[in-house]
């Protein structure tokens, strides 16, 4: 009938303010002779609160220091999107700034959200 209202279950809305853990760079980069132009954080969804304390860890030992929230700096993203990614640290501290800031901003919305 052209009243009938269909009811969509929660598992088939999407959600608008939720982010895509894939990230599209403004150009390419290069790095290690691959061209990259999106870095996928979707293993994020896989990282364990083990995961947290070992990125804290290297933080400790490469900056020393009290950091009062460490997960809210780019290096701490730089560190768990590395992790997510399974790429080195240098692939995120060698990306142009804009792009790392697009990497904190992804890391610390999926943390906080």
């Amino acid at each position: 009938m052209a009243n009938e209202v269909e009811v969509l279950k929660a598992d088939q809305i999407e959600d608008p303010e939720e982010e895509s853990l894939v990230i599209q760079f403004k150009k390419p980069y290069t790095f290690e002779g691959k061209v990259y132009t999106e870095i996928d954080l979707s293993g994020m969804e896989d990282l364990t609160g083990a995961d947290m304390i070992a990125v804290n860890k290297l933080m400790s030992r490469n900056s020393p220091g009290i950091q009062i929230m460490p997960e809210v700096s780019a290096e701490y993203a730089a560190y768990f999107a590395a992790r997510a990614a399974k790429q080195p640290i240098e692939f995120f501290t060698g990306m142009p700034p804009r792009e790392l800031m697009k990497v904190k901003n992804r890391v610390m919305g999926f943390l906080f959200a």
